[in-house]
């Protein structure tokens, strides 16, 4: 391609900022990041902002490359034929190539009175409203957090080690994706900090009221603040615009993250769907598949045939309050291990983990197309699953002019 390309990145979480860093690594190419905030949400830390020990905010200036030009407003459609995105204030942005990476929210929860009852905690204005309805609580009002992933987990923890009466409802099993030692040591330390656990057969909320919460197992739970951390969706963006997606909205792509409707538009993060086998949401594949995506995307540029996707994955590590933690090891292919770092050492290797997530974004905002992680190998499971799944092969893109 002659001449400057332009590119638009919508999204200005871990992937698109990854993504909008690398980019910029080609003196020929202009990268505009339009995102709905001034600074950049780590949304790793919100349960934190919650439990009133972290803002969860860092300052774009720390972690966006200065050629990056931030458009603060909101994407309201794709317009693929004519290669722009309309903005909710008025205009569009034209592009040569554009990388969706719009992230995911809370989903909209279809259990009774949920909505209106209980407070989500997936954006920072979300954990801000719930920072704020806690502090104006009694001390002693009982809190409920519902859903026992990553986020209810830790929501539930720093809840309680803040002084607060917390029952976590799990629906089900405490922490899916542990391996049963590193459950077990989730559970002592949850039962150390006072948290009630409630989970297995019965668990699941049937209901939502403003001083309850309602099990299928009929038992009732008194909750002046219920907090709903059961599940994630991501913004109807790309089904809107008429592009292809998944049953939960995600772009539909193949394993380059080209979309398969149009080869000018790559996906990146939680609302990437590679072959209809997205990965786990999780800013750990975040940020490797932000920096895939910019790949693509140079690679195209170059005239070069981009590399497919064969992230590894490390675990998953989860704060327990402020003085524990665990780091859950794991294969290369995301499935948990028995070994685990558990108690103090977990909180530091956590903190460290956090810590490490901004460190990346800035060291590649200050020499671009220094990090390297997705060119780690992710082992042969990927191709395995995709050549296994219903016999057929990857899906391949369908380019457009």
């Amino acid at each position: 391609m002659n001449g400057n390309t332009e590119v638009v990145v919508i999204g200005g979480g871990y992937a698109g900022v990854m993504a909008a860093n690398r980019l910029t690594q080609r003196d020929d190419v202009t990268v505009t990041l339009v995102n709905p905030r001034r600074s950049f949400v780590h949304r790793v830390r919100l349960h934190q902002l919650v439990g009133g020990s972290d803002d969860a905010v860092v300052e774009y200036g720390d972690v966006l490359h200065e050629g990056v030009e931030l458009v603060v407003d909101t994407v309201t459609r794709i317009d693929a034929a004519g290669r722009s995105v309309e903005l909710a204030g008025g205009g569009t942005v034209g592009y040569d190539y554009l990388i969706y990476a719009v992230g995911s929210g809370s989903a909209d929860p279809c259990v009774p009175g949920a909505a209106e009852f209980a407070c989500p905690i997936a954006s920072l204005e979300e954990a801000q409203r719930l920072g704020s309805i806690l502090d104006a609580a009694p001390a002693s009002a009982p809190v409920t957090v519902v859903g026992a992933g990553p986020t209810g987990i830790e929501t539930a923890a720093e809840l309680a080690e803040a002084g607060h009466t917390v029952t976590l409802v799990c629906g089900g099993v405490l922490g899916p994706y542990l391996h049963p030692r590193g459950r077990r040591s989730v559970a002592g330390r949850l039962a150390a900090l006072g948290v009630t656990v409630l989970d297995g057969p019965g668990t699941k909320v049937t209901a939502v009221t403003r001083g309850a919460v309602q099990l299928g197992s009929g038992r009732e739970v008194p909750s002046t603040v219920t907090v709903w951390t059961a599940g994630f969706g991501v913004p109807d963006l790309a089904a809107r615009s008429g592009l292809s997606t998944d049953a939960l909205g995600r772009l539909l792509t193949d394993e380059t993250l080209t979309s398969v409707d149009d080869v000018r538009i790559v996906a990146a993060g939680d609302s990437a769907a590679p072959s209809d086998l997205p990965l786990r949401m999780s800013c750990q594949a975040a940020m490797p598949l932000g920096a895939r995506a910019a790949d693509t995307v140079l690679s195209r540029i170059a005239g070069e045939q981009p590399s497919a996707l064969n992230q590894v994955f490390a675990g998953q590590c989860i704060s327990l309050g402020r003085r524990a933690g665990i780091f859950q090891f794991a294969r290369r292919n995301d499935d948990a291990l028995w070994f685990h770092v558990g108690g103090g050492p977990g909180a530091k290797l956590k903190e460290f983990v956090v810590k490490g997530i901004v460190k990346h974004l800035a060291d590649e905002a200050r020499k671009p197309g220094s990090y390297g992680l997705h060119r780690v190998s992710g082992g042969a499971a990927r191709g395995q699953a995709l050549q296994a799944r219903r016999g057929k092969a990857p899906a391949t893109v369908r380019p457009t002019a």
